[in-house]
């Protein structure tokens, strides 16, 4: 491991979210950082994991990161290919997701997430592009991994509007069969739910990141784990990998 190497926080985002996908792991992908951790981890660690993208696009090892769910290279370089209605029905509902990555506009201390409306609904300040499949990983997948930059506009006292559920205070997941966001990881730390209270709390800092800044991009009195981590800085092997996938994705795409 090389601890002095120089990294940005998207690559240490991207690393420490591979780092949760184990092998043989069936993942729900979505495009973006999310995509680059599922296939960082594919090419590293993990090679047995098995990537599926929201377009039905089964079992796919894409050689460069897709432009969108619906991008050739998913389906040119997958297992088989069936219909979004399969993909939701046979697999994520029925629980055969193990992982499903979600991101949003707001989050607030107990994991739900807002991607519909900035504001009052009827009269938001934003309209946001909305729920697509996200209620379904949310409320199916067996576990939830959420990727977002952390500031005090996303990381909310009450978001204004639930688009996915996360846990409800001294409630937990009633009528949901996954067990919801289990990692939030961002730009500058990671956060678990408290086994008891269910309330996001900060568990890892990453390298060079200190506490009160996190304190301060976050709007609400952030709880903090009592044995708080240091997030292990990216290996030169995976900074490696994943500037190599990105490199690759950069030539094809400026081809096309």
């Amino acid at each position: 491991m090389n601890e002095t190497a120089v990294y940005t926080s998207d690559e240490m985002m991207t690393v420490a979210a591979a780092r949760h996908i184990e092998d043989g792991k069936v993942c729900f992908v979505g495009i973006g950082l999310p995509s680059e951790a599922s296939n960082l981890a594919r090419l590293s660690h993990a090679p047995g994991v098995v990537l599926i993208y929201e377009s039905g696009t089964m079992g796919t090892r894409p050689d460069v990161l897709p432009l969108s769910i619906g991008d050739g290279e998913l389906a040119e370089k997958a297992d088989f290919v069936v219909g979004v209605p399969e993909v939701f029905a046979y697999w994520l509902q029925a629980g055969r997701i193990d992982i499903g990555f979600l991101s949003a506009a707001q989050i607030d201390r107990f994991a739900n997430l807002n991607s519909t409306v900035i504001g009052d609904y009827d009269h938001p300040l934003v309209r946001l592009p909305g729920a697509g499949g996200a209620p379904e990983i949310a409320s199916s997948a067996r576990e939830v991994i959420v990727m977002l930059r952390q500031n005090p506009r996303t990381f909310v006292g009450s978001v204004d509007f639930i688009t996915s559920y996360g846990f409800s205070a001294g409630e937990g997941r009633a009528g949901h069969s996954g067990l919801g966001p289990t990692v939030v990881i961002t730009d500058l730390g990671i956060l678990e739910p408290d086994p008891s209270s269910n309330e996001l709390t900060l568990v890892a800092m990453h390298p060079g990141v200190a506490l009160d800044r996190i304190r301060e991009e976050t709007g609400w009195e952030l709880k903090v784990a009592s044995r708080l981590e240091t997030t292990k800085p990216p290996t030169t092997e995976e900074l490696m990998i994943l500037r190599d996938l990105k490199g690759r994705t950069a030539v094809a795409h400026s081809t096309r």
